[in-house]
């Protein structure tokens, strides 16, 4: 049986290393956006049944990129072209200069989008612009403050369900305190870790971008990894009812009891969700590749906090107090006098 308490010092350490380096790494290295969290733009265009040579249409917008100028300089700063899978369909990305005014940006933009469209038509006459995405910073903006009230929302109803969860064991402020702290500190630690592991990758391997699917990534990342806690904590509050009775324990031994009695269980659970994304990643459209490496990430480091953090986090916030069960009263009707 593993001690986990006993060697808690231990994961601690691994994990303050791993977060500290993916703060350091987050906030030092140039993150690789993509056209959604820049306020670009996107073109989607569809052709005939005749085959379109993806490279001949990147010399193309290549060539075109030239001829977009501001004072003799380069507008656009980058383009990107991509099949997508299973449809006779292509899309051009294209980041622009920053610098420049709202008005001028656009009148660029629209100019770039006229001279691609105009060259690819000598391609397959038959071509259709079929989307065009144009998305500007308000976007991202909207997009971090939902990420940042989900975040608190999540935190919230949890630390409540938790501390009515476990209100008979403990006072209720030191069940208010330990679990706010231990989901809260386990959430960060989970999600800050699971995104470095991502833009990591994303520094190597330039497909993986950091788009919406990402952010949303990091929401299921949060509840997932509350859900896996929970399953934890759930087996340490039936473990309490029991060895709090009869066959006294102490809380560390509670605590590794009822790990090792949800490790076989967390394991085989994070195995199963990992073999089906890895089948998506590999066999699914590209559009939804960076959610999935995401969420591989963060499995992986869901089910090492949920065992080996948050648990014995609770032991140490909770060492000290004397396991007692909360007893209700019962009302005796016989008892109830009118004054």
């Amino acid at each position: 049986m593993l001690n986990i308490i006993k060697n808690r010092n231990l994961y601690y350490s691994i994990s303050w290393v791993l977060t500290i380096i993916a703060l350091i790494f987050l906030f030092v290295f140039k993150l690789n956006l993509w056209i959604d969290m820049t306020w670009w733009t996107q073109t989607e265009y569809s052709y005939s049944w005749v085959t379109i040579n993806i490279e001949d249409v990147r010399k193309n917008v290549w060539e075109i990129e030239k001829t977009v100028l501001n004072n003799w300089k380069n507008v656009i700063n980058s383009t990107e072209i991509f099949k997508i899978t299973w449809e006779n369909k292509f899309a051009i990305i294209a980041w622009f200069d920053n610098s420049l005014d709202e008005k001028n940006l656009e009148n660029f933009k629209i100019e770039f989008k006229t001279k691609v469209f105009e060259s690819l038509k000598k391609l397959d006459p038959n071509l259709i612009e079929t989307q065009y995405t144009n998305i500007w910073k308000s976007f991202w903006d909207y997009i971090k403050n939902t990420a940042v009230l989900t975040l608190i929302l999540a935190v919230l109803w949890i630390t409540i369900y938790l501390a009515w969860a476990f209100s008979w064991v403990l006072t209720w402020w030191k069940i208010i305190l330990s679990f706010s702290w231990i989901v809260i500190i386990t959430l960060f630690h989970d999600v800050i870790v699971a995104a470095w592991f991502y833009v990591f990758t994303s520094n190597f391997l330039p497909d993986f971008k950091i788009d919406t699917f990402f952010i949303t990534a990091l929401l299921t990342i949060l509840w997932y990894s509350i859900n896996d806690t929970i399953v934890v904590f759930d087996r340490i509050r039936s473990n309490l009812k029991v060895y709090t009775k009869k066959d006294k324990k102490e809380l560390d031994e509670i605590i590794n009891l009822s790990i090792n009695e949800t490790l076989a269980r967390s394991i085989y659970t994070s195995l199963m969700v990992i073999i089906v994304l890895f089948s998506i990643l590999l066999f699914w459209p590209e559009t939804i590749k960076w959610f999935v490496l995401t969420m591989i990430y963060g499995t992986l480091i869901w089910t090492y906090s949920s065992i080996f953090i948050s648990s014995p986090m609770l032991f140490d916030f909770n060492k000290n107090e004397k396991l007692e069960l909360y007893e209700r009263k019962e009302v005796n009707e016989e008892d109830k006098y009118v004054v």
